[in-house]
């Protein structure tokens, strides 16, 4: 599987915007993509993910998931942050075809090892 490493996290003001990326040791291109974040004493929350072919889904409109296959690269676009977003945010991949993707981490076999966003004034 491949290796992941996810950067871009921060101290970010209130409704600002940050991107995080997710380099991948290879193409992404067969690869289911997920991203989540985790605060502590919560279970793993699944923020956006995107199937191999391109379909993609979040659990509301300020999450972008996008990828660079040029640069096998994954990225998390976060608008209008909130102090509720602060986590560590991590990305994960699964080697499948199926046509839609899921938000499970429990569907994801392969890790990143999480950048922290903080938002606060």
């Amino acid at each position: 599987q491949p290796q992941l490493v996810e950067s871009g996290g921060g101290l970010v003001q209130p409704g600002g915007s940050l991107r995080l990326s997710c380099a991948a040791s290879r193409s992404l291109d067969a690869y289911q993509i997920g991203w989540f974040r985790q605060v502590p004493g919560k279970e793993r929350e699944g923020i956006a993910c995107r199937s191999s072919g391109g379909r993609t889904d979040s659990v509301e409109g300020r999450f972008t998931i996008s990828v660079d296959g040029a640069k096998n690269t994954a990225y998390l676009d976060i608008n209008t942050l909130k102090p509720e977003d602060t986590a560590v945010y991590y990305c994960a991949v699964v080697q499948t075809s199926w046509a839609s993707c899921s938000r499970n981490h429990l569907a994801y076999y392969a890790w990143g090892q999480g950048t922290q966003v903080t938002v606060s004034s």
